[in-house]
């Protein structure tokens, strides 16, 4: 008989099993073609095998290695964090992507009770200028780096 000994990992294999083998079936329409000509489905397949590998050996770790129990779901956090990302796609045309990802990081950071405003806002101005060298400058992205542009 398996025994499971980590239900939180097995629950996270499952789900990632479910999610790589659901990229896999996809995808599978998809032209794989090669290394050095990659087809639609190159990355994609990939990618999901990844997830799929990943999920199998989580869930085998899980029956041999002994873990915490299933806790309770936490609403406070995901309530926090989905209004979170939907409030950075409101934002983001309305004040370009530095502002934007100050106030994504503020305010996910309420998503726990105790919160260092100081540390959220260094955090928030290192993801914008992160954000906006990477996306705006590196990866000519059509985003604007500030309101206005």
């Amino acid at each position: 008989m398996i025994r499971i000994r980590d239900p939180q990992d097995f629950g996270a294999a499952v789900v990632f099993a479910l999610i790589g083998a659901a990229g896999i079936y996809l995808g599978k329409d998809l032209e794989y073609g090669t290394a050095s000509n990659m087809g639609p489905g190159y990355f994609p397949i990939i990618l999901s095998a990844l997830i799929l590998v990943l999920g199998l050996g989580l869930g085998l770790k899980s029956m041999v290695v002994r873990g915490p129990r299933i806790q309770a779901i936490r609403f406070r956090p995901l309530l926090f964090i989905i209004g979170v990302v939907l409030l950075f796609g409101l934002v983001l045309e309305a004040v370009g992507l530095a502002l934007a990802a100050v106030i994504l990081t503020v305010a996910s950071a309420y998503a726990r009770r105790d919160v260092n405003l100081s540390e959220t806002l260094l955090l928030g101005a290192g993801l914008a200028v992160f954000s906006v060298v990477v996306f705006v400058f590196a990866l000519s992205q059509p985003l604007s780096a500030w309101w206005g542009k």
